[in-house]
């Protein structure tokens, strides 16, 4: 079948909108109509090259973010069927290797061929450019496609009456925000919170922490409007920067430090990090979940004070999360008004109009864009 997908041709050149060609699914497979696709910091990676080696060469379809109604299924797919309602998750779940097995889903071995882009069980491409070449997929889902076609690991099936365009956001920045405060940083009732970076991912780090207990949220970040944003997610404090912060750290923290420091920024450098880690006190978890350039070679951390201060420097993918538990689990959070998803959308866009939300991205005009599709 024809189609219409965002495609990555060049590394930081605008994504191409075109017309594609789409095979059907194949065994284990979905196709699925596309209603939503959140417009996530990651892929902005892929178009500047900073995650190089970690997602599909150009060309490529964009989009790991979405949610959309099973129009076909392929053999053997017998947990879904025509006209589900599903959010995708970046990370597939098989369910069977060592990881799924000891309940860590987002670290699935079905992952290793993301650098690919192609599909899990056989290693081609169910996605083409119109004359003949084949596409990549980005996480291995390319959302920012009016149809596309994915493995059944990466398909979560969600009730008929949530609305769409709210359960797009839940297949990457509100369980990765999430939980990398409840699960990686496991925040306790009490604890003093910072976040350094407050967009898509930051602003559910935020509410995991209020939701979790925190005494003090400090939201940190340079952009105005995404502090502002922050205290309505529940930060309880704002900063511009990582160094305002320090010099406040005897009024939001007793002098204490930090327990819990989540970095969300867009792209993580050693040097911030570096900074960031000063906020922590004794005993603190510097939780990383911001990607790094995969060019970096180092991180600027005093390695004297993770012995004399027990501190701790932990990865964080996907919140430690499982996306079978999680996402359903949230989004009934949102239901019962206790997740804000609604204030995370600022602004809604057409697949044409993706290089203009992004824009708006790296502008800091928005905590999350989101692709509507007809």
């Amino acid at each position: 079948m024809k189609t219409r997908a965002a495609v990555l041709r060049e590394v930081n050149q605008p994504w191409s909108v075109e017309e594609i060609e789409l095979d059907p699914p194949k065994r284990g497979e979905v196709l699925v109509k596309m209603f939503a696709s959140g417009m996530c910091h990651s892929d902005e990676h892929a178009y500047d090259g900073h995650i190089a080696g970690l997602v599909p060469g150009a060309p490529m379809i964009g989009g790991h973010e979405g949610s959309g109604i099973v129009q076909e299924v392929g053999e053997g797919v017998d947990h879904l069927e025509v006209g589900d309602h599903v959010i995708f998750g970046f990370i597939p779940a098989c369910g069977r290797c060592p990881s799924c097995a000891a309940g860590h889903s987002n670290l699935c071995d079905a992952a290793a061929t993301f650098t690919e882009g192609t599909q899990i069980l056989d290693g081609t491409s169910r996605h083409h450019t119109s004359d003949g070449q084949d596409l990549g997929l980005m996480c291995l889902l390319g959302t920012f496609s009016e149809h596309t076609v994915v493995n059944e690991a990466s398909v979560i099936k969600i009730d008929k009456d949530w609305p769409l365009d709210k359960a797009c956001l839940l297949g990457c920045g509100v369980v990765t925000g999430w939980g990398s405060a409840v699960y990686t940083a496991d925040v306790q009732p009490g604890d003093y919170v910072a976040v350094v970076g407050v967009g898509g991912i930051g602003s559910n780090a935020v509410q995991g922490a209020k939701m979790a207990g925190a005494r003090v949220v400090t939201a940190i970040d340079p952009v105005a409007f995404k502090r502002e944003k922050a205290e309505a997610f529940g930060a309880t404090h704002t900063f511009a920067s990582i160094a305002d912060a320090q010099a406040a750290i005897g009024e939001t923290t007793w002098d204490r430090g930090y327990d819990k420091v989540i970095m969300t920024m867009g792209t993580g450098d050693g040097a911030t990090l570096g900074e960031a880690f000063h906020l922590g006190g004794k005993r603190a978890k510097i939780v990383v979940t911001n990607l790094h350039s995969t060019g970096e070679g180092s991180i600027e951390i005093p390695a004297i004070m993770l012995t004399m201060f027990e501190k701790q420097v932990v990865g964080s993918l996907f919140g430690s999360a499982n996306i079978r538990k999680d996402i359903p689990q949230l989004f009934e959070l949102y239901l019962d008004g206790q997740l804000n998803l609604d204030d995370l959308i600022t602004k809604t866009y057409t697949l044409d109009e993706i290089n203009e939300g992004y824009q708006a991205m790296r502008d800091g005009e928005n905590i999350r864009g989101v692709i509507l599709f007809d």
